[in-house]
């Protein structure tokens, strides 16, 4: 018995160091990692890499030190055999058991990018180069090599992708999201184009995102769309021509932001004016709205609109009606 008594009290004291040791350390990779507020890290744990690696990264950027007991420690206590690779924002505040869970998950920092409708594609291409963390390959091929990457079955990739927001990790090319607005595009097309009322004056889809483009640049206002197509739907219907700036604009090479009368009375087969009908391609990318009324334009009297002095615009019926708010709307003439 009094040899055993001290085997036992020996017995115990290294179990109590062990569960001490085990508490210690989990205790400690469940700290914060930084207590003080401090601008994220943004982790590009690239294929290869190591556990060890991205310690010695954290530690330095968050300046705590002891990086060599929280690697072994991390060996112990946490999952770092099979990590994958990305891009992850690590916070201070976070602990080093949320930060292997999140390179264990996959769970990578996220990016969103918002393609505005209005805008034509290469305004579009100019806003991903800008992009953090998103390869650019789009802006180094033709339109034509574009169109056949993506799988647009169309004259020009001008009107064929949807505007909208759209989300992706880093290292993703542009040509990836430009493809998925491709395709939602074309999702919301087939759709409105199925539930076009009577009232929708053109022959294809293609001619609907058409005729959608110049909505969506004769007006942004939501309450407005279905009248500005109403517009355009009687002018088609009787064989009056659109008389649209914007398309005129579109038409115009190295535009400098002054409409003339020389540039209405240029023919190119984007000046409404000149040409009958609607312009070969789109003018921009319209947004769901503008395709919807396009697609389902109001009933209306209405042949002209003119902008007013609030952002909207004045419809009227006739063309002295017309004439009379463009003097009191745009030259100011009471």
């Amino acid at each position: 018995m009094k040899i055993r008594l001290p085997l036992l009290l020996l017995v115990a004291a290294l179990l109590l160091t062990v569960v001490v040791a085990v508490l210690s350390g989990r205790w400690y990779l469940s700290q914060p990692i930084k207590n003080e507020a401090t601008t994220p890290l943004l982790l590009d744990f690239r294929k290869g890499a190591t556990a060890r690696s991205v310690t010695q990264r954290i530690t330095e950027y968050f300046g705590t030190g002891h990086q060599a007991l929280i690697y072994r420690l991390s060996q112990v206590f946490s999952e770092i055999d099979h990590l994958q690779a990305g891009l992850y924002e690590i916070e201070g505040q976070k602990n080093w058991f949320d930060v292997w869970n999140a390179l264990s998950r996959g769970d990578e920092k996220t990016f969103s990018v918002t393609l505005v409708e209005g805008l034509t594609y290469q305004q579009w291409l100019a806003q991903l180069k800008q992009q953090p963390y998103l390869v650019v390959k789009a802006d180094e091929m033709s339109e034509t090599s574009l169109m056949k990457t993506l799988g647009v079955e169309a004259p020009s990739l001008e009107g064929v992708l949807l505007p909208e927001t759209y989300s992706y990790r880093a290292h993703t090319t542009d040509l990836e999201i430009l493809q998925q607005a491709h395709i939602s595009m074309m999702e919301v097309l087939e759709q409105t184009w199925e539930e076009r009322s009577s009232r929708c004056p053109v022959n294809s889809p293609y001619e609907l995102l058409i005729l959608a483009s110049i909505i969506e640049k004769e007006t942004g206002i939501a309450g407005e769309r279905a009248l500005v197509a109403s517009v355009f739907a009687n002018r088609l219907s009787v064989g009056m021509r659109l008389q649209s700036d914007p398309t005129t604009i579109y038409g115009i090479d190295n535009f400098d932001g002054n409409l003339t009368r020389t540039h209405l009375r240029e023919k190119t087969a984007y000046n409404t004016y000149r040409i009958d009908g609607l312009p070969p391609t789109p003018i921009a990318m319209p947004g769901k709205a503008a395709i919807e009324a396009a697609a389902n334009p109001a009933r209306s009297p209405y042949y002209y609109f003119v902008a007013d002095k609030s952002g909207g615009h004045v419809f009227s019926k006739t063309l002295e009606e017309h004439q009379q708010a463009v003097r009191r709307y745009q030259l100011n003439q009471e």
